[in-house]
């Protein structure tokens, strides 16, 4: 007999705790190399998954989103798995479901953030530049993101050092995989001063990289990080291609020749607690709210009837319980007459949940049924 798990908006059983964890990042498999895949908000569905799974997807984000919130107020050692799930409005049991512990979560904030990192430096256009530029664009790239993300910056940089044996092994492959980038130079110098380096001027590089890093999201500088882009640049450089190079790195401005603006998500995974607008809601989030306020959102006047049709629900006293709700908090409203004149309720979006709407928008759309 299977033990139902609770999830709201429905009961998955251990066999559906299985299919998600299958669709979910493989945290054990993405440590032990650097390829690692942002989870796609409609990663689930696509394999075949019953859509109504994608509200792990959507409680995940916010659970993410509430450790960086947690962490960045109190640091790594003293924040609490409570702490995270309260900040993320998000119940410790669906916690469980998504990670083994404080630490596995942790792990996939890294992992996200380094994915996020990778995606826009494969869409800079890189790869076929000479090294110098390669090394220029992605820690331009690398900079830009730091400053979108600061809280999630101080996490990957600062909080990270604090993490357990998983986290610091991670963090070292990040590293070693940014000296092997680095380590190149060895053959784009013609002088000796270049053929004199070894693998350890490179890992020399990155950890004074880094240390600069930490000091300045350490104090919290209100200053650009991409502005350190020709400092570092000089840095790197010297050693290998000597002072002029150097110079001509320090003196560049800030665009980078054959790359493009690093891409802005929509909807960043990473949105910290000011930034949702389900902050000081007395709500969860399922995947039929969601799917409600898609509807409305797609069709402002719509009725009761097409709001449940739309959001998979039969029973009509629970659409209406559900609309009510979304009503009181100040989400939606109700146009029509109604029941006082016997004419169908007409639904549209309050700004909140206009707003809502939209941050929901990649975790339901495309999706027509529920399982």
């Amino acid at each position: 007999m299977q033990t139902p798990l609770a999830l709201e908006g429905g009961v998955v059983t251990r066999q559906a705790r299985s299919d998600v964890a299958s669709a979910m990042p493989a945290t054990a498999t993405a440590r032990r190399g650097l390829a690692v895949e942002r989870p796609l908000p409609n990663r689930i569905a696509s394999r075949g998954g019953p859509p109504r799974f994608n509200v792990m997807e959507i409680q995940r984000s916010r659970l993410l989103a509430g450790a960086i919130g947690a962490i960045e107020e109190r640091g790594y050692s003293p924040t609490t798995i409570a702490q995270i799930t309260a900040r993320a409005r998000v119940s410790r049991r669906t916690f469980y479901e998504l990670f083994d512990d404080r630490e596995a979560c942790m792990e996939a904030l890294l992992d996200d953030a380094l994915a996020l990192v990778e995606t826009e430096l494969a869409e800079a256009g890189l790869a076929d530049l000479p090294w110098r530029e390669r090394v220029r664009g992605g820690l331009a790239a690398i900079l830009s993101f730091f400053d979108r993300e600061p809280a999630l910056a101080r996490v990957c940089v600062i909080h990270a050092l604090r993490g357990g044996s998983r986290i610091l092994e991670r963090r070292e492959q990040v590293l070693a995989r940014l000296a092997d980038v680095l380590d190149e130079g060895r053959r784009e110098g013609t002088s000796s001063r270049a053929a004199s380096c070894t693998p350890l001027t490179a890992e020399a590089l990155v950890g004074a990289a880094f240390g600069i890093l930490h000091a300045r999201l350490l104090r919290h500088e209100r200053q650009p990080l991409v502005g350190l882009l020709g400092e570092l640049m000089g840095i790197i450089v010297l050693p290998y291609l000597g002072a002029a190079a150097a110079r001509r790195e320090q003196a560049r401005s800030l665009g980078v020749r054959g790359s493009v603006e690093p891409r802005t998500p929509p909807m960043p995974i990473f949105a910290v607690s000011q930034d949702d607008p389900l902050q000081g809601l007395p709500m969860r989030l399922t995947y039929r709210t969601a799917r409600v306020l898609e509807c409305i959102a797609s069709q402002s006047g719509v009725s009761n009837r097409a709001v449940a049709e739309h959001a998979g629900i039969t029973d009509q006293g629970q659409i209406s319980k559900l609309l009510a709700r979304l009503e009181r908090l100040g989400l939606a409203a109700n146009t029509g007459e109604g029941h006082l004149k016997g004419e169908p309720n007409a639904w549209v979006l309050t700004p909140l949940g206009v707003q809502l709407a939209q941050r929901l928008g990649p975790y339901t759309s495309g999706h027509r049924e529920v399982a």
